[in-house]
C-alpha cells in the first residue's frame, strides 16, 4: 500500500509571510486522514511547522501517521526549511511517540501551575524592588544576546534568531519598562542584588518570560526565592495559574519548577531537515 499527501488548497501565504498548506492522507487514493503544514511565523520560511495531523480511527496503528510526517518533511524541504517542529501535548501519549521514534528531539517545554490563596513570603534577608529605567537598559541587552543565543545553540541560523528577538520585544514591549501588565523586579538578599524577574499579567493568568540569578550568586537558592515572588505577584494581580517556558537541557530549571509544583502541558519537538 502506497500512503501520500495530496493537496486540498492551493499554497496559502499569510499577511506575517508565513506560508502553509492542507493535505489529505491517502492509502492508494483512499483518504485516511489529513495534515496541515505550514512556516513559523516566528522563524520564517528557515522552519516548518507540523500545525495539525489526523489519522481516521479506523486506520491508526498501521504506521499512515508515521509515513506522512515523512512526507510532509519532503515538502518542507523543497520549500527550502533547515528545520521542522511539532508542537504536542503533554498527555498525548501516541503522538509524543511517534515524533521520538522519527528522530524529533525536545527543544522546549511549556509549564503551569496552579496557585493557591495566598501569596508566599520571600526568605528573611530577600526583598524585591521595581528595576530602575537605566537597570532595565543594561538587563535588556544582556536579555535579548541570551534570547538569541538559545535558539541558534538549537540549530536556528543566527539571523532568524536575531528577527525573532526583535519581533518578540517588539510585540512584548511596545512602551519598554512602562508596557502595562509587565512587571521587571530586581530581588536583593542582605542589600545586594542577586537576580531579576521578568512577569508578564495576562487577562486570565500570568507568565514568567525571563527569570535569572546574577552569576556571582548562582547556587545559593536565589531562583527559588524569585519563583515564589513571582507566584506572590501573580496572586497579589488576582491570577491564579502561573506558566513559563523552559528550554530542554536547562537541567537545574526543570528540576526547580518541577520542585516547586508546576507540570508540563506541552512540549515542542524540532528535527534539522539534512
Amino acid at each position: 500500500m502506497t500512503t501520500t499527501l495530496r493537496p486540498v488548497e492551493p499554497l496559502q501565504r499569510a499577511a506575517d509571510g508565513t506560508r502553509s498548506r492542507r493535505y489529505q492522507v491517502c492509502v492508494n487514493s483512499r483518504p485516511v486522514g489529513a495534515i496541515h503544514l505550514g512556516t513559523s511565523a516566528a522563524f520564517g520560511d528557515s522552519v516548518a511547522r507540523i500545525l495539525d495531523l489526523r489519522i481516521d480511527e479506523s486506520d491508526r496503528r498501521r504506521g499512515r501517521a508515521t509515513v506522512a510526517v515523512l512526507a510532509a518533511e519532503e515538502v518542507a524541504r523543497g520549500w527550502g526549511c533547515r528545520q521542522i517542529e511539532a508542537t504536542v501535548p503533554a498527555a498525548a501519549e501516541a503522538p509524543l511517540r511517534l515524533v521520538r521514534a522519527l528522530g524529533y528531539v525536545p527543544r522546549n517545554r511549556n509549564m503551569a501551575k496552579r496557585l493557591g490563596g495566598a501569596p508566599p513570603e520571600l526568605p528573611a534577608g530577600s526583598r524585591a524592588r521595581p528595576m530602575t529605567r537605566a537597570e532595565f537598559g543594561v538587563w535588556h541587552a544582556d536579555d535579548a544576546e541570551r534570547y538569541v543565543r538559545a535558539w541558534t545553540e538549537r540549530g536556528v541560523p543566527e539571523a532568524a534568531a536575531y528577527a525573532k528577538a526583535r519581533r518578540d520585544y517588539e510585540t512584548l514591549l511596545p512602551q519598554g519598562p512602562d508596557t502595562e501588565g509587565m512587571l521587571f523586579s530586581v530581588l536583593e538578599h542582605e542589600g545586594t542584588r542577586v537576580g531579576v524577574l521578568w512577569l508578564a499579567l495576562r487577562e486570565d493568568d500570568a507568565c514568567v518570560f525571563a527569570v535569572g540569578t546574577d552569576a556571582a550568586h548562582r547556587g545559593r537558592g536565589h531562583g527559588r526565592t524569585l519563583m515564589r515572588l513571582a507566584e506572590a505577584q501573580t496572586i497579589t494581580a488576582g491570577r491564579r495559574v502561573l506558566g513559563l517556558n523552559v528550554f530542554a537541557g536547562n537541567t537545574p530549571a526543570e528540576r526547580l519548577y518541577e520542585s516547586l509544583g508546576y507540570e508540563t502541558t506541552r512540549y515542542v519537538y524540532c528535527k534539522t531537515l539534512l
